[in-house]
């Protein structure tokens, strides 16, 4: 999986929320967290779903090695 993707799935997120820090905010956890997830380009698996939740990002895009699209 292209890691660029998950960065992309993350950068994605922040912007939907408004911020690093209204997305922590949002989920309940630390700014420093959500930096750390956006420095590794990659949201935790156990995270996605809430992420998804909060920002109306989809699992697909926010980690598309674990949500892949199904082909046509």
């Amino acid at each position: 999986m292209d890691s660029q993707t998950q960065t992309d799935g993350i950068v994605s997120a922040i912007a939907h929320a408004g911020g690093l820090r209204p997305l922590s905010r949002l989920l309940g956890i630390s700014a420093p967290s959500v930096w750390e997830w956006r420095k590794r380009g990659r949201i935790p698996a156990e995270r996605v779903l809430q992420v998804e939740r909060v920002t109306g990002v989809s699992r697909h895009i926010l980690r598309p090695d674990l949500y892949p699209r199904e082909a046509a």
